[in-house]
């Protein structure tokens, strides 16, 4: 049973999260090299925000799981609003940085875009996928909770990387030179999970001892619209 007392561990998940989703828009402006492959900077540290919630809708459900991903997502469109007002904003007549500005951060507010869009969609596909799956499994832990964990990830991160890759970079590339690079940035995201996996349900089991909750959510109760925050009495 869900305890009533305050959660110790929440508001912290909360800060990590929306602290990856600030950085990622500006991290993206720069492609990097690993190996033969070429990857967004913000590739770097964007999964943690997968692992995030999963832990989140793992220990606390759906609908807090649900509340923290509206938070980073209001939390990063401040941020694409601050560079962008900073951006266009006249400068010191001392200060002649400009175009070094605009090469980092100009072109951050089409990132955000494809970040925001690919986010929403990918973020709250993984929470669905992963809390439903977690009902039909009885809640079990071992082998069933870290399959649940990589299948909601492969879908989400896929849905992720073809949005963010389309919206945030058509135009600059081809059709196929998208594909290609979404292909891999969902290949190497969802490698990054597999990973991260021991840790993820290490952590996941860790939580929900020291914060007493194990929270399974049941059809009949909950409300799968991501919109249902917003709803009176939700």
């Amino acid at each position: 049973m869900e305890t009533q007392r305050g959660f110790k561990l929440l508001n912290v998940f909360t800060g990590f999260f929306v602290a990856v989703l600030v950085v990622v828009p500006s991290l993206g402006a720069k492609f990097i090299a690993v190996g033969p492959f070429y990857f967004p900077g913000g590739t770097l540290i964007f999964p943690l925000t997968f692992i995030i919630n999963g832990v989140l809708t793992e220990v606390y459900g759906f609908a807090r799981s649900r509340r923290v991903i509206w938070i980073g997502m209001g939390c990063q469109f401040l941020a694409a609003v601050a560079w962008w007002l900073v951006g266009v904003w006249p400068s010191a007549p001392f200060w002649h940085n400009q175009e070094s500005y605009d090469a980092i951060l100009g072109i951050a507010p089409r990132i955000t875009l494809g970040s925001f869009t690919a986010y929403f969609c990918g973020e709250f596909l993984k929470s669905v996928l992963l809390s439903k799956m977690k009902f039909a499994q009885g809640g079990k832990r071992g082998v069933l909770q870290g399959w649940r964990f990589i299948a909601s990830s492969i879908a989400g991160e896929f849905i992720d990387s073809a949005v963010f890759m389309f919206v945030a970079f058509a135009g600059t590339q081809s059709a196929a030179d998208l594909f290609k690079l979404a292909l891999t940035l969902w290949i190497a995201k969802v490698i990054y999970e597999i990973v991260a996996l021991p840790l993820s349900l290490w952590l996941a089991n860790r939580v929900k001892q020291i914060e007493g909750v194990d929270k399974i959510d049941r059809p009949e109760e909950t409300n799968y619209n991501p919109f249902a925050s917003f709803l009176k009495g939700d």
